[in-house]
C-alpha cells in the first residue's frame, strides 16, 4: 500500500547539516558508542533484537543507553515484526537488530513485508570483519545484496567515522516520501574501532528529493472532474494513514458526498460508522465497495496502488471510470492503471489542496449530483450486508468470536491480525473509527505478523490495549515471542481463532479442489478430542498449556454462552499476557468473495449467492 507520512513523526534531520549552534562537542568513542549515541539522537526509544558475534560489540554499550529501550526477542524475525507493529502503531521509525548470517537472514521476511506495506523501519546488522568480507567467513552472509530488491536504500559501513551520518540518513530515508525499510550493515571492526562521534552530522543525499507539494494544475482538473462526476468514490489506501491526512479525508468525503471505499492497509483511515463509508474493496470486501468501484465513473484514488486483489482482473476493473490517482512514489501512478489525472505527493497537502479546489469549484455553482448513486449505494447495502450464520451444532462461529471481541474491547483498542480467515472477519466485523488501530501483514500477508507485532504495538503504545486476532496455523509460526512479552512487561491479549486448519488455503481447496484437503488439517485426529468423534480444533500443541508454559493466562473458549465472560476476563487483566483459545466451527468460510483471476463483477455475496443488482445499475 503506498503511504507516506509527515514531519511530525521524525525526530531525525530532514535537510543537510552544515553543524551550527546545536552541535554536539565531538566525543571520542568506539564506533559501538558511536551507534548507539547515534539511535539516541535519532529518536530511537526502543530497539528489538537478539545479539550475536557480529554485533556483539553494539550490545555492550547499549546497555548504559538511558533513552533507548532494548527488547530481547526469541527470534529475529519476531524482532523485525516488533518494530513494524511498534512503526504502524506510533507513526516512529521501528527499529530491529540482529547479528550476521543468519541472524540477518532471519530478518528478511519482515523486512519484505515493511516494503510492501511502506512500513518505515531502520534494520541494523553486524557484519564480519571488513577483511573478511567475500571470504565466506563463519556466519557471513551478503545480507545487503539479499535485501536490495526489499528496502528502499541499505548501506555497508566498513568506517566507524560513517557511523552517525549513515543511522542520520538511514532514519531520514526511512520516514520521509513513501515510507520503508532502510538496512544498515556494520563491520564488526568499525564497531570495535575508536573514532569520533557529534551530532547532527553532514548528510549527503543528492538524488533523494521526495516530492511533496502536488501540482496547483493537477489539483484543479482533479476538482473539475469530482463535481462533474455523477458516481464518485474515494478510493483510500494506506498513504492517507502513513500521510497523517485523516481529518482532512473526512473533509473532502463530506464535502463532496462521495462514498468512501478504504483498503485493507487503510482500514480505519476513515470511520467504518461514517454513513459514507461502504466498506472494504477487494478480493473478500463487502458487495457495496466492490461493486460501486466497478460502477463509478471517478475513482479518486488516494495513496492507494490498484493492488490486484482490489483490482481482480485489471482489464475488467472500474470499466467506466476515469482516475484521479495521488501518490507520493510517482513509480506507482499508471503502474497497473492509466490515470487521467496523475497527482504526485504527500497525501495530506494533496486532499487539503482538493478541499479547496472543491470548494472553489462549489462558490462557481458546479456541483455533483450523487442522489441516485446513492439510491444505488443504499440499495446494495441494504440488501447485501456483512453477516455470518451460526453453525448448526452449537459450536462458536470464528466471526461472531471476533465480533465480540471487537464490541466488548475498550475503546481506542488496537488490533493486529495474522493472514487468512481471521484476518478477514477482524478487517469486516470489528468497526475501526480511529486510524493507526488495525495493523496487518496487507502485501506480503505474513504468517506469524500478529503476536510480535502486537507486542511491538503494545511497546510502543503502553497504555492501550492491543489485541492480536490469530489463526492455529500463524500462531505456531512466532507464538514463541509471548515469552518475550511476559518477561518485559508487555501485556498483550491473544485470540486463537482455532479450526484445526490452515483455513483460507482449506476454504480455497473446499471451493476449487474437490474438498481435497491436502496438507491443511492441523488436529490430531478424530480419537484426540470430544465424544461424538468430530475433531474441534488443534490440540496437539495445547495452546492453554503451552502459553502458561510461556508466562500467560491462558483460557480456552468452545461455548457460546461462556463467550463474553471469558472476553471481559481477559480484559481485566492488564499485568501478563493473556491467551484464549477459541475453539471454533472448521468449515466457516469468508464471504463475500472473488475469484482470484477473475472480474469483481463476478462477487459472490455468499456461496452460491451472485448479487442481482438490478436494473439501472449500470447507466
Amino acid at each position: 500500500m503506498t503511504e507516506q507520512a509527515t514531519g511530525a513523526h521524525h525526530p531525525q534531520p530532514r535537510t543537510r547539516h552544515a553543524g551550527g549552534a546545536h552541535r554536539t562537542a565531538v566525543e571520542h568513542v568506539t564506533g559501538a558508542q558511536s551507534l548507539i549515541r547515534s539511535l539516541e539522537e535519532a529518536g530511537a526509544d526502543t530497539v528489538f533484537g537478539i545479539p550475536g558475534g557480529a554485533i556483539l560489540p553494539a550490545y555492550d554499550p547499549m546497555m548504559d543507553s538511558a533513552k533507548v529501550r532494548h527488547v530481547l526477542v526469541r527470534h529475529e524475525q519476531g524482532a523485525g515484526h516488533a518494530a513494524v507493529g511498534y512503526a504502524q502503531a506510533t507513526g516512529k521509525v521501528g527499529v530491529c537488530m540482529a547479528t550476521s548470517g543468519p541472524g540477518a537472514t532471519n530478518l528478511v521476511t519482515p523486512i519484505a513485508d515493511a516494503h510492501m506495506d511502506s512500513v518505515p523501519l531502520v534494520a541494523i546488522t553486524g557484519q564480519v570483519a571488513s577483511g573478511a568480507i567475500g571470504t565466506d567467513a563463519f556466519q557471513e552472509a551478503d545480507i545487503c545484496g539479499i535485501t536490495m530488491p526489499i528496502t528502499k536504500h541499505n548501506f555497508l559501513v566498513t568506517d566507524p567515522a560513517e557511523i552517525p551520518r549513515t543511522i542520520a540518513e538511514a532514519f531520514h530515508i526511512a520516514s520521509t516520501g513513501r515510507p520503508g525499510p532502510v538496512l544498515v550493515d556494520i563491520a564488526k571492526d568499525a564497531m570495535q574501532a575508536q573514532t569520533t562521534f557529534a551530532w547532527p552530522p553532514h548528510t549527503e543525499l543528492p538524488g533523494y528529493h521526495p516530492v511533496t507539494k502536488p501540482h496547483a494544475k493537477q489539483i484543479r482538473e482533479a476538482a473539475r472532474l469530482i463535481v462533474e462526476s455523477k458516481r464518485p468514490v474515494l478510493y483510500v489506501g494506506g498513504g492517507v494513514m502513513k500521510a497523517g491526512a485523516t481529518a482532512e479525508l473526512k473533509v473532502l468525503a463530506e464535502l463532496t458526498g462521495a462514498p468512501v471505499a478504504t483498503t485493507l492497509m487503510a482500514l480505519g483511515s476513515f470511520p467504518d460508522t461514517h454513513p459514507q463509508h461502504v466498506g472494504m474493496p477487494g478480493m473478500h470486501g463487502s458487495v457495496t465497495a466492490v461493486t460501486a468501484l466497478q460502477k463509478s465513473d471517478l475513482l479518486i484514488t488516494l495513496g492507494a496502488r490498484f493492488d490486484d486483489r482490489v483490482t481482480g482482473k485489471l482489464d475488467s476493473f472500474a470499466p467506466y471510470a476515469k482516475v484521479i490517482h495521488a501518490d507520493i512514489d510517482p513509480a506507482e501512478i499508471g503502474k497497473n492503471r492509466v490515470a487521467d489525472v496523475p497527482i504526485v505527493g504527500d497525501a495530506r497537502e494533496v486532499i487539503a489542496d482538493l478541499i479547496v479546489a472543491v470548494q472553489a469549484e462549489h462558490e462557481a455553482g458546479h456541483r455533483g449530483d450523487h442522489g441516485a448513486w446513492w439510491k444505488d449505494l443504499n440499495r446494495w447495502r441494504e440488501t447485501y450486508p456483512l453477516g455470518y450464520e451460526l453453525p448448526e451444532d452449537g459450536s462458536l462461529a470464528p466471526q461472531q468470536v471476533i465480533e465480540r471481541i471487537g464490541k466488548l474491547a475498550p475503546e481506542g483498542t488496537i488490533y493486529a491480525a495474522g493472514v487468512g480467515q481471521h484476518q478477514m472477519w477482524a478487517a469486516h466485523f470489528i468497526d475501526y473509527e480511529q486510524p493507526s488501530t488495525w495493523l496487518n501483514s496487507g502485501g506480503a500477508g505474513t504468517m506469524g505478523y500478529a503476536v510480535p507485532a502486537a507486542m511491538g504495538a503494545k511497546a510502543g503504545m503502553p497504555d492501550r490495549t492491543v489485541w492480536a486476532i490469530d489463526g492455529d496455523g500463524c500462531f505456531q509460526m512466532t507464538n514463541q515471542e509471548l515469552t518475550t512479552c511476559a518477561l518485559n512487561n508487555i501485556p498483550i491479549k491473544v485470540a486463537i481463532i482455532n479450526n484445526g486448519a490452515l483455513g483460507m488455503v482449506r476454504q480455497w481447496q473446499t471451493l476449487f479442489y474437490n474438498q481435497r484437503y491436502s496438507n491443511t488439517v492441523l488436529h490430531s485426529g478424530p480419537d484426540a478430542d470430544p465424544a461424538d468423534g468430530k475433531p474441534r480444533g488443534t490440540r496437539v500443541p495445547d495452546f492453554v498449556k503451552l502459553s502458561e508454559a510461556m508466562g500467560c493466562v491462558a483460557l480456552r473458549c468452545e461455548d457460546p454462552a461462556e463467550l463474553d465472560s471469558v472476553i471481559a476476563k481477559a480484559n481485566a487483566i492488564n499485568d501478563r499476557p493473556v491467551v484464549i483459545d477459541f475453539i471454533v466451527h472448521e468449515d466457516a468460510q469468508v464471504w463475500p468473495m472473488v475469484a482470484a483471476g477473475t472480474s469483481n463483477d463476478e462477487v459472490m455475496a455468499a456461496r452460491g449467492v451472485r448479487p442481482d443488482f438490478g436494473d439501472g445499475a449500470d447507466d
